[in-house]
């Protein structure tokens, strides 16, 4: 809940979250078909087909195509989501036939670390066998990062403990990464394209390697440099990102939100 203030809900300032959210859903412009993880990317996706991407369709790892829930769900297996759902497919169907056919413009996932090419890891913080902390896994997350035709990535953290020369797990290798290890792979996607944090964005550039795009106002390039664990590139030209509009919170904060399941 928002404290106790004269001033109207759609009026505060932005949070984390609904930053990320805004970004995340004004960078699904024109796209459509997207594979939403749970959280942050779920919110986006629905912002997205309320402003910038009204035809998209958002696919989700338990089989739901075409989903549009009544509320936001909270898992990929709630039942919301199969309210109105366009199709529901096994799992099998999913990942081998819309997932591998290549029928997914963007995977939308979250992870703990990603290194500077974008591999992502969800599964352990530590040693593998000792971990300071055990972390869900990759669930469809590899099957995303190698056969969606580009990933976006949202982070709630950017500081050098997520941004990572070297992951203590790679749980989703970036296609050129996976291809180099094991010549046999054959990944169809581009990989992470685009990561969104609370300090800017970061793009892939012609090498495959992240690099500084943009900041969000007041955040300095250095900032961002001291916050990533490796020589960030920088862009010629970084930009600043456009703050959320009125309209934009007011959406998330009293229609798309309202019980604030993932606005925190």
């Amino acid at each position: 809940m928002h404290p106790v203030t004269d001033t109207p809900p759609t009026m505060l300032a932005p949070t984390t979250s609904e930053l990320l959210t805004v970004l995340s859903a004004r960078h699904l412009r024109g796209k459509r078909r997207v594979f939403a993880g749970i959280g942050l990317p779920t919110l986006a996706a629905a912002l997205a087909r309320a402003t910038t991407a009204p035809d998209l369709e958002q696919i989700h790892e338990s089989g739901v195509c075409g989903a549009h829930p009544p509320r936001l769900p909270q898992t990929i297996g709630d039942a919301p989501l199969a309210t109105g759902a366009e199709a529901i497919l096994g799992m099998h169907a999913l990942f081998g036939y819309v997932l591998q056919g290549g029928y997914i413009d963007v995977g939308f996932l979250g992870a703990a670390q990603i290194d500077r090419f974008g591999s992502l890891n969800s599964t352990v913080i530590g040693d593998y066998a000792a971990p300071a902390a055990r972390l869900p896994g990759a669930g469809g997350a590899a099957e995303v990062m190698a056969n969606a035709d580009e990933v976006f990535v949202v982070l709630r953290r950017h500081d050098p403990r997520s941004f990572v020369d070297r992951l203590d797990f790679r749980t989703s290798p970036a296609p050129a990464v996976a291809r180099g290890a094991e010549p046999r792979v054959r990944t169809r996607g581009r990989g992470v394209t685009t990561v969104i944090t609370p300090l800017g964005v970061l793009t892939a550039d012609a090498d495959g390697e992240l690099c500084l795009a943009a900041v969000h106002p007041g955040i300095s390039v250095e900032r961002v440099l001291d916050a990533t664990g490796w020589p960030l590139r920088v862009a010629d030209t970084v930009t600043v990102t456009e703050p959320p509009t009125a309209a934009e919170l007011d959406l998330l904060r009293t229609t798309i939100d309202p019980t604030r399941v993932y606005l925190r």
